[in-house]
């Protein structure tokens, strides 16, 4: 669940050649759920008597204690690995959407380590971070770039979508304090129900909404982790959906150190973390918000 906004929603960026080649994975990843411009739910219509009051949006107890609970659960985790299959929507030229999809292994442990492994569709990459440098890995193109990075999870994801434009739409999971991310703006959440289909297990279906993002969200029921999430933006004025299916789930397991750093890439040819020359896509912005990020101005589409 990338439970704030979902970001980036970035097609095949095509002119940045060895670079496209070597972040394109991650930039399909980011285009899956994250920020294809926000869409907003709709705020509901006033009655239609002249002079009546717009209804005011509504923030369910039942909801914000389905998404805390989901949030105080991911916060909670020293380690934490999981499978994400993010879908994205992209218009055809016949005018129905196609539907691209993105694979990734993630795994982590707080506050310093990540891995993500994305398979396909599109070329495979890597990213590691160590808590002091984070690389990304292009296997079949053997490109590597390395950079030093905070000693933080998001300062590390951070740098990555600031240098490089890179974006997974899983980061909200993985970040200290996933509720902050949903907390900022929120305007609108209630209860929808049950499922027993998604994920193969019970899960408590929660929407929610701020300026920029209508979100449906799958929580299980007992183990309070994301199943499935459903995104739409309100800048993207031809409604494409968003999704990130989230699956093999495994809370504080050990994990070996040596597995956030790759032997593979030491032969590899080196090249700067650098931004694709493509524009990202409208609304893409990193998750952790800060000063600098607030000031700067965002870029017109």
């Amino acid at each position: 669940m990338s439970v704030d906004e979902m970001r980036g929603r970035a097609l095949r960026p095509g002119a940045a050649l060895l670079l496209a080649a070597l972040f394109l994975a991650a930039l399909f990843t980011a285009a899956s759920v994250d920020a294809q411009p926000a869409q907003k739910a709709a705020a509901p219509k006033a009655t239609g008597k002249k002079g009546a009051a717009t209804a005011a949006p509504v923030l369910e107890p039942k909801a914000i204690e389905i998404l805390k609970a989901a949030c105080s659960r991911l916060a909670a985790a020293r380690t934490m690995s999981f499978v994400a299959v993010a879908s994205y929507e992209s218009p055809s030229r016949l005018g129905p959407a196609l539907v691209f999809t993105t694979k990734s292994e993630v795994m982590l442990q707080r506050p310093d380590k990540l891995r993500v492994i994305t398979l396909g569709d599109g070329p495979a990459s890597e990213f590691y971070y160590d808590g002091k440098a984070m690389m990304a890995f292009a296997p079949a193109e053997n490109l590597v770039a390395v950079a030093d990075a905070p000693p933080t999870i998001e300062g590390a994801l951070k740098n990555a979508f600031d240098s490089a434009a890179i974006y997974f739409p899983f980061t909200d999971l993985v970040v200290a304090d996933p509720w902050t991310a949903i907390a900022d703006g929120l305007k609108l959440a209630f209860y929808i129900g049950q499922s027993n289909v998604v994920g193969g297990v019970k899960t408590d279906m929660v929407a929610f909404a701020n300026d920029e993002v209508f979100m449906q969200v799958w929580i299980g029921a007992e183990d309070k982790l994301p199943r499935m999430v459903r995104a739409q933006y309100r800048g993207d004025t031809l409604r494409l959906r968003h999704q990130v299916d989230l699956s093999d789930w495994k809370i504080d397991a050990t994990i070996p150190a040596d597995v956030f750093a790759s032997t593979k890439s030491a032969s590899a040819v080196r090249m700067a973390f650098a931004n694709p020359n493509a524009k990202p896509p409208p609304g893409v912005k990193p998750l952790v918000k800060s000063k600098s990020t607030q000031k700067q101005p965002q870029k017109s589409n």
